[in-house]
């Protein structure tokens, strides 16, 4: 057995895009357009990893925003460092809900409220500001 991929759904595919490839750094693998089904499949996958993908589906006509919660869980990434990431993703406009106070593991959502881990590749940095005095914001 094989894990290929994990489905999120998104309303709007410009806004997904922006975060997943512009803001987070995943890479666009493959698109598919269906319009006898009206939607769209992109999935992406983390540069240099031969991992399970992200499949980004976009259904054409949906106008209401789809059911979040903690039931999801979230998707991990780990990260060359933490701090940098983390200050890339904010200069991109993303919302840190737990910062990396500990070195080592932050959590961001993306547009359509799914959680997103990033993990300090190794052990965890020395705790620094402005991280260390950083509050949560929201859930993740």
């Amino acid at each position: 057995m094989r894990f290929l991929h994990t489905m999120l759904r998104v309303r709007d595919l410009d806004q997904a895009l922006a975060f997943f490839v512009g803001a987070l750094g995943l890479r666009e693998v493959r698109r598919t357009e269906r319009p006898e089904g009206r939607f769209t499949l992109v999935f992406l996958a983390a540069e240099g990893d031969a991992g399970g993908e992200i499949e980004l589906t976009y259904n054409w006509d949906e106008t209401e925003g789809y059911p979040t919660g903690r039931f999801f869980g979230h998707l991990a990434y780990e990260v060359e460092d933490i701090y940098a990431a983390c200050a890339r993703l904010q200069a991109a406009g993303v919302v840190v809900n737990r910062p990396p106070r500990d070195g080592r593991m932050a959590f961001v959502k993306s547009p359509d409220g799914h959680s997103i881990e990033l993990i300090q590749r190794g052990g965890a940095l020395p705790p620094a500001e402005p991280w260390l005095s950083m509050s949560n914001t929201g859930a993740w």
